[in-house]
């Protein structure tokens, strides 16, 4: 799997939203390769969105499309800085649940002095999810360059994730969860996406 990622801030997350509906409606059936994009705006006006293809060529040949550069000359222009874009081949999905029926996405970013042990600590990994956060339907997890990472969670509704924040977790968990943090550089920045844009083919 491939992931995309762009973001920044906007002037009018209602325009945003129905910018992106045009997408789905005018340029989603001819994108080939493409599995479904998640977004939305904060309260403070940062767009983030999250698209997933089946490989890196089939974002490519989208990008290539002339209708998709046409698109894009519209989003750009919602934007009141400078958009960034992330790209990752490097891609992990779990899905205990539905994620398509999310009614809260919260996405985070930050930075790894060793992504390589990151990943082998999720693997480890011996919580039972689906037992002790019910309210976690799924997350995509993307490396980008320079240790650099974005993880995407979605959950039941964000009192439950909220509740789910308060849990005791395992002793396990809590090593594995204490271990990755050593290896942040700074604190991880997170996007609460309260009405989350959640589109797929189809």
């Amino acid at each position: 799997m491939f992931v995309q990622v762009f973001q920044g801030p906007v002037s009018d997350a209602g325009q945003a939203r129905a910018q992106m509906d045009r997408w789905m409606s005018d340029l989603a059936p001819g994108a080939e390769g493409w599995l479904g994009s998640t977004g939305g705006v904060t309260d403070d006006g940062t767009f983030i969105a999250l698209a997933r293809f089946e490989s890196e060529e089939a974002a490519m040949r989208n990008s290539d499309r002339p209708e998709q550069g046409e698109w894009w000359s519209g989003m750009e222009a919602l934007f009141t800085g400078e958009p960034e874009f992330r790209n990752s081949s490097d891609v992990e999905v779990d899905t205990p649940g539905d994620p398509a029926t999310a009614g809260f996405v919260q996405v985070m970013q930050g930075r790894s002095t060793d992504p390589g042990r990151v990943r082998e600590l999720m693997a480890q990994d011996p919580t039972d999810w689906a037992s002790f956060r019910p309210d976690i339907l799924g997350s995509v997890s993307a490396n980008h360059e320079d240790g650099e990472w974005t993880m995407c969670l979605y959950f039941t509704s964000e009192e439950a994730a909220r509740e789910g924040e308060q849990k005791e977790p395992p002793p396990e968990l809590q090593a594995i969860m204490e271990e990755m943090g050593s290896l942040n550089v700074g604190e991880p920045t997170y996007y609460d996406l309260r009405q989350p844009w959640l589109d797929g083919p189809g």
